[in-house]
């Protein structure tokens, strides 16, 4: 017998169709360069945890999803990294760190949220990591962790602050890149190109740089080519292996979960 089945509404149709996840981030264009249609773009926490629940089979999530979670390959060759300043993960502060008692921390991103208990347990230090979640009072906070696009504009309006680029800070205590974000593809999914279809456009987006430049409108056009250009490097490679190796042994000594190892995967 025939059952007829409830009709679903276009956007319903639309979401269930989406299996890849990513973040609203400038610093992920040129990763989803020609899918923007069939990826869904969420806060970082969020795409996690729907990764996490199996409602994507890929994501562009935070390296740190991936060490605490044991449920995923990371796709070898790609990744969102910075050798030296990213600019958009910093810790704006008014006073000395080493007088700071609280930092205000954007929840938004926990890959962000580590690193800056990575690079304070090198140095010492031990303030207390509060939530902080709206942007429009930054600029009253004595210190606050900021990231991504929301970052790059509390940069570009008058501040009171100085700056601890997290990047900058990782690479000046290991001489290593940081990967801050990976193509994390669930173990059990059925799909066998989506590797090599993530490769092909991280290639893709690599080639047409200009265009995606040129095409965004966030910011000024001079400020998106220096970020992308400059600032975010899109390969994973040895070095960024190397930095990975290091942020999981440190990352160790200050957490209180497991932190697994990663396992990479190729597509060639």
């Amino acid at each position: 017998m025939y059952w007829p089945q409830p009709d679903m509404d276009a956007a319903e149709t639309k979401r269930l169709a989406k299996r890849i996840g990513s973040v609203p981030y400038l610093n992920s264009a040129p990763l989803t360069f020609g899918i923007e249609n069939e990826t869904e773009f969420l806060p970082p926490s969020l795409l996690a945890k729907r990764l996490r629940a199996g409602e994507f089979d890929a994501g562009l999530v935070s390296l740190t999803e991936v060490l605490y979670h044991d449920l995923y390959n990371i796709l070898d060759g790609v990744a969102v990294a910075s050798d030296g300043p990213v600019k958009s993960v910093f810790v704006a502060h008014k006073k000395p760190l080493t007088d700071t008692e609280v930092i205000r921390c954007d929840t938004a991103s926990l890959c962000s949220v580590n690193l800056l208990k990575v690079i304070l347990a090198h140095h010492g230090l031990s303030p207390r990591l509060e939530p902080f979640g709206d942007y429009a009072q930054a600029a009253g906070q004595d210190a606050v962790l900021l990231i991504g696009n929301p970052g790059i504009e509390f940069l570009r309006q008058p501040h009171e602050h100085q700056i601890l680029d997290l990047g900058q800070a990782w690479q000046d205590s290991t001489g290593l890149p940081f990967v801050f974000a990976v193509w994390a593809i669930r173990r059990d999914c059925s799909d066998p190109v989506l590797g090599q279809k993530l490769l092909r456009i991280k290639r893709d987006g690599q080639a047409h740089l200009d265009e995606i430049i040129a095409n965004h409108n966030e910011f000024d056009a001079e400020l998106r080519n220096a970020y992308l250009r400059e600032h975010i490097r899109f390969d994973l490679g040895e070095p960024e292996k190397q930095g990975i190796a290091e942020f999981v042994r440190r990352l160790r000594a200050v957490s209180t979960d497991p932190v697994f190892d990663p396992h990479f995967i190729s597509a060639g």
